[in-house]
């Protein structure tokens, strides 16, 4: 078995791996590092085949979605941590190590993420995870670092080891036992959020998620989908539904869906008013696709507090994000009242 599998999940992005793939090579010298094709369509393969033969490729003829082709890969890799990199990530020295050293020393960790900064803007954290993900009392997710489109200078100010609520899907590292036990990624979201969901499966099932702030990479981010894209609009709406829904406790949901639901016509509004006609369209795809498969939410649901208890999303921040956010200005996570997680 091997210690650490990195596995580089590539949809036509020949373009990102000649750009970042020497460096995962370069700086992860006792890592197998593994390309998971997701029926790409360009000339990725033949490119991996002619300039990193030594590179193992796990091919896929259909393109499976984030979660379903790293589900689809890692049921072919044996390893003892996994490692969920995008392939618009840049890697640096040291990276591996001091993560693999955290989770050693606390077997009650599941998952860990470094930080995030961006490879666009190399001194501002990334959105896509940042310093690590937390969540609000409605299940809406932000990071430190970073809270909605708010992005902070990095100035040393996340150079610590804390939990997290979720470790971001562009740097994952997780144990490869959980993972599986755990039944992996829900394909069901295709991409986005599947992250913040397999974290709170995690905790639910009594295990702790961490940021390490001596371990950083930099990330392009939108290298599948445009942060201005539709269909990323629509994920985001439609999985952020499906979250709250299958793991808030029954007395929460009862109230927290419904608000939930006026809050995502509140941004359609918004989406009208910029005007983002596609966007405003995509909230209302999310809410009939969310609704037409309420009976598939519900199975995983009742499947979820049959296997594991609950676990308060109280335990980060016991507030509204929006309201903190839009009406207090409270921008950036110093200046939020967080709780310190057991």
């Amino acid at each position: 078995m091997t210690e650490v599998a990195v596995v580089i999940l590539n949809y036509n992005g020949k373009k990102f791996l000649q750009q970042f793939l020497p460096s995962v090579i370069n700086h992860s010298p006792n890592a197998e590092i593994i390309v998971a094709d997701n029926g790409s369509t360009d000339d990725s393969i033949t490119f991996l085949a002619k300039e990193f033969p030594s590179i193992r490729v796990i091919k896929s003829n259909q393109n499976l979605g984030f979660c379903g082709g790293y589900n689809f890969a890692l049921k072919q890799v044996d390893a003892k941590y996994y490692v969920l990199l995008n392939s618009d990530v840049e890697v640096t020295h040291g990276w591996i190590d001091p993560i693999v050293q955290l989770f050693e020393s606390n077997p009650s960790i599941g998952a860990i993420q470094p930080k995030i900064l961006s490879k666009l803007k190399p001194d501002e954290f990334e959105y896509a995870g940042a310093a690590g993900g937390m969540i609000d009392s409605l299940g809406y997710p932000f990071c430190r670092g970073r809270i909605f489109d708010h992005m902070e200078k990095e100035q040393g100010q996340y150079n610590d080891v804390v939990p997290v609520f979720w470790a971001t899907g562009a740097c994952h590292f997780v144990r490869a036992s959980l993972y599986h036990q755990l039944g992996g990624l829900d394909e069901d979201y295709f991409a986005h959020m599947e992250e913040i969901d397999f974290c709170w499966r995690l905790q639910r099932a009594g295990h702790q998620v961490y940021y390490h702030g001596a371990s950083t990479v930099y990330h392009v981010g939108g290298g599948t989908l445009s942060s201005s894209s539709p269909r990323k609009t629509y994920f985001n709406f439609r999985n952020g539904l499906s979250l709250v829904f299958k793991h808030l406790p029954l007395v929460q949901l009862l109230w927290k869906l419904p608000l939930r639901l006026l809050l995502d016509w509140v941004a359609a509004s918004k989406f009208l008013l910029q005007p983002s006609m596609p966007d405003a369209l995509a909230v209302f795809k999310a809410h009939a696709s969310f609704f037409s498969g309420f009976r598939n939410e519900l199975k995983k649901r009742k499947k979820l507090k049959r296997e594991l208890k609950n676990f308060s999303v109280h335990e980060f921040y016991p507030h509204f994000l929006v309201i903190d956010y839009f009406l207090f200005g409270k921008k950036t996570f110093g200046k939020l009242q967080i709780k310190n997680p057991k």
